[in-house]
């Protein structure tokens, strides 16, 4: 059974490494995209013109009236102080086409107070990367290899996905070839002392596999963060492994899943089926009335916040409308805001999303990215995951050696037996 094992963790290990070393790099970095963004893009992301910020939704209208080949779809309704209005869009469709158009940018920003665009960008462009880029090109390599889709199916999040649960499935291989080989008992009436002294030289040589030996030479040194590294990562490695697969694979088998074991309530997202991104439905009605039914909804619930951003789902011809201030961008842990859903063509209300609330299944399902992300313990958690990020990557190719020296091992006994065969 051993030897099985071994083999499954070895080939299993072997087939998803590249992938985890690109995942696991990209991810240490892009646990600071914010920061990182803000940092290398100040001209995009800092607005300086003193004076009276104006309505976001009144700029969002004219940026579709400056470049009318696309549609604003997502906008926060108001700006931090000293920042700017960032607006994610999406091509319209070409009427004598019938095919999209190609803006060649999904980003555009905007000065508060003057209404100037300050500039505009492809969010997770390929190439060429810049410094306007260069983050949100990590980040989609991250989740998806910068695969295309194709035929509406985004073939790199699903592949990643495979990765993902692939490795999660190795996690418990992997522990397993930690635990020594019992020994076998030499008699059957061996008395109670004799088994104590055997379950505890089996613990104390279990306890070897947590301890690096720094003295005995390269291999040993290599083989000894692979393994040991495993065991105290070890549950941090399954939580952003089954994370990792929950995240990509989450409308094809994750929600499926979780509804089977467990009564999980589905956003109105989640219960209709997409257009495809290249045939986007159109809303009846703009932002103004969508925000005035948010806010009335709102008020309802007696929420204090107000409504803090508008995204436009346009594949499912739902607005989605979520109430914070400005300050509280990132939400309650990383999860998000309490929300309301509008139907984009009739303007009757879907539903709501609250926070950390709800089933056993709910508050399950909404901790994924978050613990992904770290974002689930704010800042420390954010460091950890940059630090499980190198981990990763350094388990990967310590066990790519491994596997290489006892292959070259292999080779070199074989030509011994072949020469004196």
């Amino acid at each position: 059974m051993r030897v099985f094992f071994t083999l499954v963790h070895r080939y299993l290990g072997l087939s998803i490494a590249v992938f985890l070393i690109i995942t696991g790099l990209t991810g240490a970095i892009i646990s600071w995209d914010h920061e990182l963004d803000e940092l290398l893009n100040p001209h995009l992301l800092e607005a300086s013109t003193a004076g009276t910020p104006q309505s976001a939704t009144r700029l969002a209208h004219r940026v579709e009236q400056q470049y009318p080949e696309v549609q604003v779809t997502y906008y926060e309704t108001a700006a931090e102080l000293g920042h700017s209005y960032a607006y994610w869009v999406e091509p319209r469709v070409n009427p004598q086409s019938g095919e999209l158009y190609r803006p060649g940018f999904n980003q555009v920003y905007v000065d508060p107070v003057s209404g100037d665009i300050l500039g505009k960008r492809e969010w997770g462009a390929v190439w060429p990367i810049s410094r306007e880029n260069f983050v949100s090109f990590l980040y989609k390599l991250h989740f998806s290899l910068h695969i295309p889709e194709f035929k509406d199916i985004h073939w790199g999040v699903l592949l990643l996905g495979v990765i993902a649960l692939i490795w999660t499935v190795d996690c418990f291989v992997g522990f397993y070839l930690t635990l020594p080989r019992r020994r076998r008992k030499r008699r059957v009436s061996q008395v109670r002392g004799d088994q104590f002294r055997s379950n505890q030289s089996y613990w104390q040589r279990w306890k070897a596999a947590w301890k690096i030996r720094r003295k005995a030479g390269s291999y040993k040194l290599n083989f000894d963060l692979h393994r040991a590294f495993g065991l105290w990562t070890w549950l941090l490695l399954f939580v952003i492994a089954f994370t990792g697969f929950s995240l990509n694979l989450y409308r094809e088998v994750f929600f499926p899943l979780m509804s089977l074991v467990s009564d999980v309530t589905p956003t109105p997202i989640d219960s209709r089926t997409p257009s495809g991104h290249h045939n986007p439905i159109e809303a009846h009605f703009g932002f103004e009335k969508a925000i005035a039914l948010g806010a009335e909804q709102g008020r309802g619930r007696n929420w204090q916040a107000p409504v803090g951003s508008l995204w436009y789902a346009r594949e499912f011809g739902v607005y989605r409308l979520e109430f914070f201030a400005p300050e509280d961008g990132h939400g309650a842990g990383g999860v998000g805001h309490k929300a309301i859903y509008i139907d984009a063509k009739t303007g009757d209300y879907l539903g709501d999303w609250l926070p950390w609330q709800g089933s056993a299944a709910d508050i399950f399902v909404q901790a994924q990215f978050p613990a992904h992300s770290g974002r689930i313990l704010g800042l420390p958690g954010r460091i950890l995951i940059s630090v499980m990020g190198v981990v990763v990557a350094m388990l990967s190719v310590t066990g790519v050696i491994i596997w290489l020296r006892k292959r070259g091992a292999r080779v070199v006994v074989q030509r011994r037996q072949s020469r004196y065969a």
